[in-house]
C-alpha cells in the first residue's frame, strides 16, 4: 500500500474548516479502538485489491462504463477490474476534509478530522407513535420529523426522507419531500436522491434556493451510494453518483451487507468485500470529477440464518465496523458508522439494547458521520415518535461522552477537597458543587431519576409515555425558520412544473 496516512494534514475542499461557525458539533477526543495490527490491516487491503482485481465490480451503467473506460479500467461484461495502483492513484483525490452547508451558515459542519455529525433516520415507509400505532406515513409525518430534527440541538442535519409521505403521488412524492427540507428546517440536507433523475431535480431546487455559483463552491447536499451487494452498483445508484459528483455534492458510499446473504458468514471476508465495494465507489466518483467530496460507509449486519431475518446489534457487527473503520482512517477518507439500529418493532427493552449495542460502539472508532442515529425501528422499516426523541436523549449522552475529560485546574476541586469538606462530610454545599451544579453532570429529561415512592404517587409514568408528551411538546413549541417569500414562490413554481412535465 503505497498511500500514507495523513491525519495531521486535512486536504481541505471548499470553505475553510476551521473558519466554520460550530454550534453543537462535537469533537471526537478518544482514543481509537482498534483490533487490527499493522499487519493485519494491510493483509485486510491486500485481501480487498485481490477483489477488486479479480472479482472486479458491476457497473450496471451504460455511461459509468464509458467514464471507467475512459480512465483505462478494463470492463469485460459490464464488470469493472481495478488495479491496486490506480485505486490508491485515485483515492489520493478524494478530500478528507470538507464543509456541508446548511441553509443558515451557522448551522455548518465538517465532515471529516475529528468532527461528528449525528442524522435522523432516512426511508421508513411507516411511522408508529403510542396513540395510533404503526401507519403509513404521510407528508404531515414527514414535516413533523423534519421539525423534531430542527429543534434537537444533536442532530445537525435534517437527514432526507426520514419518513416515506405515502399521500403524496409517488411520481413527484420527491418534490414535496425536497421542499419539506428546504422549507421546514435551516440546517444541512441530504436531498432526495433514489435514482439520477431524482436526483437531478434535487440539485435544481437546491440551486433555486442557494444559486448556481454557490452550489458549485460549496456542498449543501449529501447523497447515500448504496453497493448492492455483493458486489454490483446499478443504474439508480450510479445516475445519483454521477449527479452528484459532477455538481460537486457529497457522495456517501456505503455497501449494504447482510453477512450469510450479501456477503459470507465471516468477518474478515465480509469487511474485505466492503473495503472493495466502497473503494471502487470512491474512486468512480472521482473519475467522474477529481476531487468529489466522498465518505466511505459502512452498513453491515448479520442474517439469521434459522429465520433469514436481519439481526441488528449483532456483536459479529461491532467488529466488522471496527475494522472497516480502521481501514477508512489508514485511507484518511471520513467514516460512515452505525446508528440506532433495532429489530424490535417497538420501543421494548429488545429495541432499547439493539440501538445501544449498535450506536455506541460508533462511537469508538472516530466516526465523521452517523445516518439512522433518532427514530429507527422495525429494521428501519418504522420510524417512531417517541423512539426519536428517546434517541435524542441519549444522543445529548453521548455528546458529553465526547467531551471527554477536561483537564482544567477547576476539575481537581482541591480547595473543597482539603478546606471545605472534612473527613466524613459531603459536597452538596462545597463553593465547588455550587459553581457547577447546573452544568456537571448531563441529565436526561425523559428519564425518570426520583424514588419509587415518588414516581408511583405521580402516576408510574414511564419513559414512553414522557417521549410522547414530549414530541407533542417540542412540535406545538417549534418556529419555522425564515424562508425568503420570492425564494419560496420560485420553489413552487418549479415543484408545478415539473408536476405537470413528470
Amino acid at each position: 500500500m503505497t498511500r500514507k496516512r495523513r491525519r495531521n494534514r486535512p486536504r481541505p475542499h471548499g470553505p475553510n474548516p476551521e473558519k466554520v461557525a460550530k454550534i453543537t458539533q462535537p469533537k471526537w477526543t478518544l482514543p481509537p479502538y482498534e483490533i487490527a495490527s499493522t499487519e493485519q490491516l494491510q493483509l485486510l487491503h491486500d485481501k480487498s485489491m485481490q477483489i477488486l482485481e479479480e472479482g472486479g465490480i458491476a457497473f450496471y451503467d451504460d455511461e459509468a462504463v464509458r467514464i471507467l473506460e475512459q480512465h483505462n479500467v478494463k470492463v469485460v461484461n459490464q464488470i469493472a477490474y481495478f488495479d491496486r495502483a490506480q485505486v490508491m492513484e485515485w483515492l489520493a483525490k478524494a478530500p478528507s476534509q470538507f464543509v456541508w452547508s446548511g441553509r443558515n451558515p451557522a448551522h455548518n459542519v465538517v465532515v471529516g478530522g475529528d468532527n461528528v455529525i449525528f442524522a435522523p433516520v432516512v426511508g421508513p415507509p411507516f411511522v408508529r407513535d403510542l396513540d395510533r400505532g404503526r401507519r403509513d406515513g404521510t407528508l404531515a409525518d414527514l414535516q413533523n420529523f423534519i421539525k423534531l430534527s430542527q429543534h434537537s440541538p444533536y442532530l445537525h442535519s435534517l437527514g432526507a426522507e426520514i419518513v416515506v409521505p405515502s399521500d403524496i403521488p409517488i411520481a413527484y412524492r420527491h418534490l414535496e419531500t425536497m421542499y419539506a427540507l428546504l422549507a421546514f428546517g435551516d440546517k444541512p440536507v441530504m436531498g432526495i436522491y433514489h435514482t439520477g433523475p431524482i436526483s437531478a431535480d434535487a440539485v435544481k431546487m437546491a440551486q433555486v434556493v442557494h444559486g448556481e455559483e454557490a452550489m458549485r463552491q460549496n456542498h449543501f447536499l449529501h447523497g447515500v451510494v448504496n453497493v448492492s451487494s455483493p458486489r454490483r452498483l446499478d443504474d439508480r445508484m450510479l445516475g445519483l453518483l454521477i449527479e452528484f459528483a459532477r455538481h460537486n455534492q457529497i457522495v456517501d458510499v456505503t455497501p449494504f451487507i447482510l453477512s450469510g446473504a450479501m456477503g459470507p458468514v465471516s468477518i474478515l471476508g465480509t469487511v474485505a468485500q466492503l473495503n472493495a465495494e466502497a473503494l471502487a465507489g470512491i474512486v468512480f466518483a472521482q473519475m467522474v470529477n477529481p476531487g468529489t467530496p466522498c465518505i466511505y460507509g459502512s452498513f453491515q449486519a448479520v442474517l439469521d440464518l434459522q429465520s433469514g431475518a436481519p439481526v441488528f446489534g449483532a456483536p459479529e457487527s461491532q467488529l466488522a465496523q471496527y475494522l472497516s473503520a480502521q481501514l477508512a482512517r489508514m485511507y484518511n477518507l471520513p467514516f460512515r458508522a452505525a446508528g440506532a439500529y433495532a429489530s424490535s418493532k417497538i420501543i421494548d427493552a429488545q429495541g432499547a439494547y439493539e440501538s445501544v449495542m449498535a450506536m455506541f460502539p460508533s462511537l469508538l472508532v472516530r466516526p465523521n458521520f452517523i445516518l439512522h442515529a433518532a427514530g429507527w425501528l422495525e429494521g428501519g422499516l418504522t420510524v417512531g415518535y417517541e423512539k426519536f426523541v428517546l434517541d435524542c436523549e441519549l444522543l445529548g449522552m453521548y455528546h458529553r461522552y465526547l467531551q471527554n475529560v477536561s483537564w482544567e485546574d477547576d476539575e481537581w476541586a482541591m480547595e473543597a477537597i482539603i478546606n471545605e469538606v472534612p473527613p466524613g462530610g459531603h459536597h452538596l454545599g462545597s463553593s465547588h458543587t455550587m459553581r457547577h451544579y447546573r452544568t456537571a453532570f448531563y441529565r436526561a429529561g425523559l428519564f425518570d431519576y426520583d424514588s419509587a415512592e415518588s414516581w408511583e404517587a405521580n402516576g408510574s409514568i414511564d419513559s414512553i409515555q414522557r417521549a410522547n408528551a414530549k414530541y407533542k411538546q417540542l412540535l406545538r413549541q417549534y418556529e419555522q425558520p425564515q424562508l425568503d417569500p420570492a425564494t419560496d414562490d420560485a420553489l413552487r413554481d418549479f415543484i408545478e412544473r415539473r408536476k405537470l412535465e413528470l
